[in-house]
């Protein structure tokens, strides 16, 4: 694609660059480096949420709050609920989602947190910075997809649906009836 250090790229969701918090992260990190543009990052459900105990600072890029480590600049994490100009386009950011490979990953010695899904203190700043705009974003920058837009057809055939939490999801799906909006893009 030859992007060039004035594209954004962004990713929506599991990044890889916050999973293991350790050398292997920095190889992730140092690989983004090298492709050129400013990556916007979503947080997904498989990376630890971007704090100020790992290494993160709040910054502030397209016209909204974003978390970012000073030896990688380029590498931005958005925050939930803020919203972000890009390309001419207003784009709000919600990550996070459900872990259907939780009990897998727990019991293997793989990493888990807990914060994975958005909090109801997150789920009522997106609302309130909705409710500001009234009710209008170009675009939704998302992790996981609203609850009536999940592609049923891609589910895997031995993970039983019922044990799966769904209220991120069904949150989403309130978020997608109210909202007037161009596009919505999700990565899970």
């Amino acid at each position: 694609m030859r992007l060039q250090p004035a594209d954004t790229l962004v990713i929506l969701g599991d990044v890889g660059a916050n999973y293991y918090l350790n050398k292997r992260d920095i190889y992730v990190k140092e690989q983004l480096n090298a492709c050129g543009p400013t990556v916007l990052c979503i947080h997904g459900n498989h990376e630890r949420r971007p704090t100020a105990g790992l290494g993160y600072e709040r910054a502030r890029r397209f016209g909204g709050e974003v978390m970012v480590q000073p030896e990688f600049p380029n590498q931005l994490f958005a925050l939930d609920g803020e919203v972000y100009e890009l390309d001419g386009q207003s784009c709000i950011a919600i990550g996070g989602a459900y872990s259907i490979d939780k009990e897998y990953r727990l019991l293997r010695g793989a990493a888990w947190w807990p914060d994975e899904q958005p909090s109801a203190a997150i789920k009522r700043k997106v609302e309130s910075v909705l409710a500001s705009r009234g009710w209008q974003a170009d675009i939704v920058l998302s992790h996981t997809t609203p609850l009536s837009l999940e592609p049923r057809e891609a589910f895997l055939p031995f993970i039983d649906q019922r044990t799966v939490d769904t209220s991120t999801e069904e949150w989403l799906d309130d978020i997608e009836r109210r909202l007037d909006y161009k596009r919505w893009y999700y990565g899970h």
